[in-house]
């Protein structure tokens, strides 16, 4: 990609001057991102994947039985005939991963790490519905896919934002109108992290909405030091040799503290093992039970491969690459796997090409490692053979 192009999916600039001028900074409002778009998922469609036990989906009804009453799927046929007629909308989580057209969405984003976007959820909203005046803590492209709904734009927010009393849903107490659009199928917004918004649907409408992994600091101190733990031994603890007599034994000293950042930043700082978690933990399936791989032995791969079999990457699977001095790590699904600097091109085939076939494979089934990194993302579950 060529990132010096005014592309018409940014509204005419390029990806360049996007992510220089809008991207974390101030919201975009693009008109026909998508010329013409028609959604490749109805609403009924929509409302049949709520009904699969697979599938993460989210009811919310403005006046339920409670003010903003919100109800988790999977939810049957009789929970929709029960409905009432407005103010009321359907989340259906990462449909990209089960409907292939959805997915191919997501090709217009390439500019950005494929690694931080977390998934397409599809929004379904009766006449006024909506989910509140809220805040996301992650960039959120919407695109509208069917219907209308408008947009009003708030104030920055943060965790000192109040909030109204409710046991399952962040809306603000406090909105702060701005901006207002009306967007129509085809129009796109983009948001930053932490700015109010509040969609509400003019008709019946569907919105697409591309979020974005970041994890928090929290999340990242507790999941590293997690991993991490798993290679110290025992043994390795806080020591300090050499110290003076105290001379109130109940102070706890500068230099203990001193030796206490040491122990800490000697393994915090271990940019090998940072990045083979960081990897690891962005590349984790929302759905690991679906990343099931095949029971297929090495010979039976390779048959099928040269039969004319195809590999596609899992739908549900994540894969991400980096370099380690000579050697490359590859991610795939939450795990990693350290390989020679020679299959470098077999890494960047991997994660992007639509298909793996005995043609653009031929060189690297005849490579010892590569036709064994292939058989192993098969058996583990991040390829599977489009047939399957």
């Amino acid at each position: 990609m060529t990132f010096d192009i005014p592309l018409q999916f940014l509204g005419g600039i390029s990806a360049r001057e996007f992510l220089r001028d809008y991207w974390q900074k101030k919201p975009l409002l693009i008109r026909q991102a998508v010329p013409g778009f028609e959604s490749p998922i109805s609403p009924d469609e929509l409302a049949g994947l709520s009904l699969e036990e697979e599938v993460e989906s989210r009811l919310i009804i403005e006046h339920g039985n409670h003010p903003w009453e919100l109800r988790r799927g999977p939810f049957d046929e009789e929970t929709y005939r029960n409905l009432p007629e407005r103010d009321w909308t359907l989340l259906v989580q990462a449909v990209d991963q089960f409907v292939p057209e959805v997915a191919e969405l997501l090709e217009n984003f390439r500019f950005l790490p494929s690694w931080r976007i977390d998934d397409v959820m599809i929004s379904y909203a009766a006449p006024g519905g909506g989910v509140g005046p809220h805040y996301d803590n992650y960039d959120v492209f919407l695109l509208q896919g069917y219907g209308k709904r408008r947009w009003r734009i708030g104030q920055m927010c943060n965790s000192d934002s109040p909030l109204l009393k409710h046991a399952d849903l962040r809306i603000l107490a406090e909105f702060q109108n701005g901006e207002d659009w009306v967007l129509e199928p085809g129009d796109m917004l983009y948001l930053p992290p932490r700015l109010a918004h509040f969609g509400t649907a003019v008709d019946e409408c569907m919105t697409y909405s591309v979020g974005f992994r970041a994890p928090s600091a929290a999340e990242v101190l507790t999941h590293f030091t997690d991993f991490l733990a798993q290679f110290l031994p025992d043994e390795e603890r806080y020591d300090d040799p050499g110290i003076s007599p105290c001379e109130d034994p109940h102070q706890i000293q500068r230099d203990a503290l001193e030796r206490l950042k040491d122990l800490i930043q000697e393994h915090m700082g271990d940019e090998r093992l940072l990045l083979t978690w960081f990897g690891q933990f962005m590349t984790e399936p929302r759905y690991p039970e679906l990343v099931a791989g095949a029971e297929m032995q090495e010979q039976d791969f390779l048959t099928n491969l040269q039969e004319g079999g195809v590999l596609i990457r899992n739908p549900s699977a994540r894969l991400a690459w980096s370099e380690v001095g000579q050697d490359l790590l590859l991610f795939a699904s939450g795990q990693s796997r350290q390989l020679p600097g020679r299959l470098r091109e077999l890494l960047k085939l991997i994660c992007s090409a639509d298909a793996l076939h005995a043609d653009n494979l031929a060189s690297w089934v005849a490579d010892e490692d590569g036709r064994q990194l292939l058989w192993q993302l098969l058996v583990q579950g991040s390829l599977e053979f489009a047939d399957d």
